[in-house]
């Protein structure tokens, strides 16, 4: 006989003679009864798989052989039980009762590993297995049938407590919500009345209490998240809406409301309940399509018709600066969760948002929500404000702008309330900040000041007296002196050798000093001499010309002027041959172009990731943490996650990441985690055993570090790879990732969580 078709027989045999066994008759028979009664249910499944004549497969075969010794555990427990004396189970009873248990136990687990959706069984015997394993684990957790009444009750509360919704998912929000709350008459009833609930009832209300649980999380994020996210992205949130309507239109369908002890009223009232559910999965909430329109528009055009940005002030509630503010805070924690690409979901999400913005303000000057700081300021914003001079956080007129390490400029007030919240990353790019010092960007205050005089916009005093006649490219812009910039341009055009690099020299550390001679050395046409002696065979003046492009790259006009120059291709040729100084600011100098999306495609594709992988292994501690800052940037662009993959990234990052002494497991784990998105990152993260390491991140690190370190064990382990999952088994992380799930980080709490889901479906390897 088949291997596998004997393996079948044995079982439908094994149930067979268990259910043929009397009933005990003694102080044992509800446990013996039930667990007889549970396996009974088993007999249709074996009865077609051996009509079927169809060979398991190998995930199949070890799920039957694992019920096939617990089913031989359970029909000899239950002979000894039969075969015993009243008085030896009275005595014994406790022991008794435990092998019960572990009996239960052993049954739940193999049923868990039957893959029941892949075996040719007919669609009622499947979801009749599938009901089984739940049975089993029920009653192997002993299950209180009253404190799963009292969850479901405590749930309904919770969730007819939640506020009303008032974005554009407020129907959807408003009918799930009132639906479930019309279930809280049948918990009340069945918690005052304090009756046992049999099996069929307990499976049912517990697939009832995993559907609630997910609704309110659902409902939560609704409340909580960025109106104009929801709004954009309308159809997820609906289909997420429909999937735990069916759910939770699925448990209701199998509870026994006639086997309860219900009054007539309520039986009715949940009868209307469930029938609403189910016309509500028969036809789901259509999107909005004026709003998906208007979103559109308002997305396309530079300035949308004002009745379609008064649409949409109504539709998503954000009529108020209250609700500007609010919405303002929403926005910037999805950027700080997102997992995807957090430019592209800003890019998105900003450009309505500052539109919506411009417009409250202008038709609500006097508003009355808004404090009287912000009154007086508002008075003066009838004039559209240009995107570069708002700080990305408030989306405010920016009167102290500072620019912090990646390149972007903030308002001083707004960048240091994020810093003292203990963030290390830049809000607006996610990348890690490599130090938190704040440099004015005294430019960028002169145009904002030239502006606001020219609009006639107000500034408070104190910035006032600071722009005061100072007039962008005359004397008053800095304190560079013209003179000695001229002379430094002239011998870099027609200086020996010796005189070049004594004025490279010179202008590194100018261009070092402050903001103002940034601007003045770009504009008086330095840069693309500085781009030649790029290629200077002297190496001193090498490493001053990519230093000083460095420093003058730290201004954001200027990165179009040193890429338009043509300096990627030299400064990348510095990377890979220059002197060790050289290469580290060639690094630097990469990662502060690379600020800009476009020079990430152009940086890649000539070259810079091989050497820069090389810097990463052979550089100082400063030229290291160049390296990564650089590849990280780099890596936020698709192609270059590759291109990094190709060149030998992740052996290099597992080193650093087990090194904790060597300083670079923040930058080492913030790569992985972007890396891990891609196909080939997973891939090759997985063939680098790099579960142990993680978990010892998930253990003792900090926030940021144990949120990245679970991003990355949750992409290899939803990916299938079940080599990763129980090596995470056999190193206990159960207990750690739950601890996650409670302490972490709001994105880190979701992936532990996805990952404890996991491991409980998976035996450790042999």
């Amino acid at each position: 006989m088949d291997g596998s078709l004997g393996l079948v027989s044995r079982l439908s045999e094994l149930v067979n003679e268990i259910s043929g066994l009397s009933e005990c008759g003694n102080v044992c028979n509800k446990m013996h009864v039930n667990l007889v009664r549970r396996i009974e249910l088993l007999r249709p499944m074996f009865e077609e798989l051996k009509d079927v004549d169809e060979e398991l497969s190998e995930e199949a075969a070890g799920g039957f052989e694992l019920l096939r010794i617990a089913l031989e555990s359970a029909l000899k427990h239950l002979r000894t039980v039969n075969a015993s004396s009243k008085v030896h189970q009275s005595l014994h009873g406790d022991n008794i009762e435990a092998e019960f248990l572990q009996i239960t136990e052993q049954i739940e687990e193999a049923l868990s590993k039957i893959p029941y959706k892949k075996l040719d069984l007919s669609e009622e015997v499947k979801e009749q297995g599938l009901l089984n394993s739940i049975y089993q684990r029920c009653h192997c957790s002993v299950y209180d049938n009253l404190g799963l009444v009292s969850q479901l009750l405590e749930l309904v509360k919770t969730i007819s407590g939640l506020p009303e919704c008032r974005n554009a998912c407020k129907k959807m929000h408003g009918n799930l919500v009132r639906r479930i709350k019309l279930l809280s008459p049948m918990f009340e009833e069945l918690k005052d009345g304090n009756e046992e609930l049999n099996d069929e009832a307990v499976i049912g209300f517990d697939l009832l209490r995993t559907a609630l649980d997910s609704a309110l999380e659902h409902l939560r994020t609704v409340n909580e998240g960025s109106k104009v996210y929801q709004a954009l992205y309308q159809e997820d949130i609906a289909a997420e809406f429909h999937q735990i309507t069916e759910q939770i239109e699925i448990a209701l369908g199998k509870i026994p409301y006639n086997k309860l002890d219900l009054s007539e009223e309520v039986w009715e009232q949940i009868q209307l309940v469930h029938a609403q559910f189910q016309r509500a999965t028969a036809k789901p909430d259509s999107p909005d399509v004026q709003l998906d329109h208007d979103l559109a528009v308002a997305q396309r055009e530079r300035d949308p018709d004002p009745a379609i940005l008064k649409r949409l002030s109504e539709k998503l509630q954000l009529k108020t600066i209250e609700d500007l503010k609010k919405e303002s805070i929403a926005f910037h924690e999805l950027i700080i969760s997102s997992e995807g690409d957090p430019e592209d979901l800003f890019g998105k999400i900003s450009s309505i948002f500052r539109k919506l913005k411009d417009f409250v303000q202008v038709e609500n000057p006097e508003d009355a929500d808004a404090p009287k700081a912000d009154k007086e300021f508002l008075k003066h914003r009838s004039p559209v404000i240009p995107d570069d001079f708002r700080c990305p956080i408030s989306l405010e007129l920016m009167k102290d702008p500072v620019i912090v390490s990646t390149g972007q400029t903030y308002e001083r007030s707004c960048i240091q309330k994020w810093l003292d919240a203990g963030h290390k990353t830049c809000p607006k790019t996610q990348q890690t900040l490599l130090h938190t010092a704040l440099t004015p960007n005294y430019v960028l205050k002169s145009l904002i000041s030239l502006w606001c005089e020219s609009n006639g916009v107000e500034l408070p005093p104190k910035h006032q007296a600071a722009f005061k006649n100072r007039k962008l490219g005359s004397s008053t812009v800095s304190d560079c002196d013209q003179t000695t910039i001229a002379a430094l341009l002239e011998k870099l055009a027609n200086g020996n050798p010796e005189q070049q690099r004594a004025a490279a020299g010179e202008l590194r550390l100018l261009a070092k000093r402050n903001a103002d001679n940034r601007v003045c050395i770009a504009q008086a046409g330095t840069i693309p001499l500085l781009v030649e002696l790029l290629s200077s065979p002297d190496a001193r003046t090498q490493e001053h010309a990519v230093t000083a492009l460095l420093n003058l790259s730290i201004n954001d006009g200027n990165k179009g002027t040193i890429v338009n120059a043509g300096a990627i291709p030299d400064i990348v040729d510095v990377l890979k041959n220059g002197s060790m100084e050289a290469r580290e600011n060639a690094a630097a100098t990469l990662f502060s172009l690379s600020v800009v999306d476009e020079n990430k495609v152009a940086i890649g594709a000539a070259g810079a990731i091989p050497a820069l992988i090389n810097l990463l292994c052979e550089g100082s501690p400063r030229g290291k943490k160049d390296a990564a800052t650089a590849i990280f940037n780099l890596s936020i662009y698709q192609g270059n996650k590759a291109r990094a993959v190709r060149a030998g990234i992740v052996p290099p990052l597992m080193r650093l990441l087990k090194d904790a002494g060597c300083g670079m497991v923040d930058e080492a784990l913030a790569i992985l985690a972007i890396l891990a998105s891609h196909q080939e990152g997973k891939v090759a993260i997985g063939l680098a055993d790099p579960i142990p390491a993680l978990m010892e991140v998930i253990r003792t690190g900090s926030p940021r570090n144990r949120e990245n370190a679970v991003a990355v064990m949750w992409s290899l382990c939803t990916c299938g790879d079940l080599q990763q999952l129980r090596a995470a088994k056999e190193l206990a992380a159960e207990e750690a990732l739950k601890e996650l799930a409670e302490s972490g980080t709001d994105r880190a709490k979701r992936k532990a969580g996805s990952i404890l889901e996991l491991l409980q479906r998976v035996e450790p390897a042999a």
